[in-house]
């Protein structure tokens, strides 16, 4: 009953934050304004959503709090796809203005990378998680590097274009691309909240969870697979942010102390929207767009994680 109320005072607290940013200095322009902060709205909010949720189902099956999604590489891959297009068709490409196939392009991506990463990792039946994160960290500094090459040669004018796909932007995101991202992640949501129980086996142990009748490799496929998914559209959506989900994540674990990763999962979405609306709010009404909630995100998340790994050491 205790984490009840938390979730509903965290939910209210985001409901107040949302309604602040849709309705404060309106003045009257409520056709105008109205539509283009709800949108948004809508999009930090399936982007926070998005990366709780595989954020604290990708710690569960790698039992490691300070690991994230974006350990896979998939923040450098949507990195260098921008980088290559731009770099190697132009800046005026429809791939590049043209919101919708960039899109598609970038999510498809992803989405097969992983599933090809999966699939050859996941083929000889053993135990891969450790492997695949150490294949994850190697081929996402291999596509940083090729990104960062392409930079140095990259014409300093499209360079600047390069430059605004490396920091999440929350001001320039589409209204159809929002509904599209919406529908994946709501379908995504409904496949994996099937498995939610099995995700609270899954936090005691791989042998423990195949004593306990889960099947072991089908389910971390599956939470894989539905946490790049996640990561895919959120990345797309709005572009990379790195030490978001690692903050949302282990704050929920501090805030509930539980196990249950139904109390864990919504706990984390609603601290994602007031952190990401709040903070939008804060950098523009506070420091009228002096700076972009991205790098404050990543400012704080990188001493936040550098604090995770004091604590682990102290520990062990």
């Amino acid at each position: 009953m205790r984490n009840f109320t938390k979730i509903i005072v965290l939910t209210a607290i985001a409901a107040v934050f949302c309604g602040l940013y849709l309705f404060q200095g309106l003045n009257g322009s409520f056709d105008y304004a109205l539509p283009r902060r709800g949108i948004k709205v809508l999009a930090m909010v399936i982007t926070g959503v998005a990366v709780a949720y595989s954020t604290v189902i990708f710690q569960t099956i790698t039992h490691n709090r300070i690991l994230t999604p974006s350990i896979m590489g998939l923040d450098s891959l949507y990195l260098l796809l921008q980088t290559v297009i731009i770099f190697f068709l132009g800046s005026s490409h429809v791939m590049i203005v043209n919101k919708h196939i960039n899109f598609i392009v970038s999510i498809a991506a992803m989405v097969v990378f992983a599933l090809v990463l999966y699939r050859f990792l996941f083929k000889s039946g053993k135990r891969p998680i450790y492997f695949l994160l150490l294949v994850g960290i190697i081929v996402g500094t291999f596509f940083g590097s090729i990104s960062t090459f392409l930079q140095v040669l990259i014409d300093p004018n499209e360079f600047l274009l390069v430059q605004d796909k490396m920091f999440a932007s929350f001001n320039n995101v589409g209204g159809d691309l929002v509904w599209w991202a919406l529908a994946i992640v709501g379908i995504s949501l409904l496949i994996g909240w099937k498995s939610i129980n099995d995700l609270d086996v899954l936090s005691l142990g791989r042998d423990t969870a195949i004593n306990l009748g889960v099947n072991y490799n089908k389910v971390v496929k599956k939470i894989l697979i539905l946490s790049s998914i996640l990561i895919a559209v959120s990345t797309a959506l709005v572009g990379p942010i790195t030490f978001f989900g690692l903050i949302v994540a282990n704050l929920s674990y501090q805030f509930f102390k539980t196990y249950k990763h139904s109390v864990l999962i919504i706990g984390a979405s609603a601290m994602s929207v007031i952190a990401l609306v709040g903070g939008q709010w804060i950098v523009e009404r506070v420091f009228t767009f002096s700076t972009t909630l991205s790098v404050i995100i990543n400012f704080v998340g990188g001493i936040y994680f550098i604090y995770l790994l004091l604590k682990e050491s102290r520990s062990t």
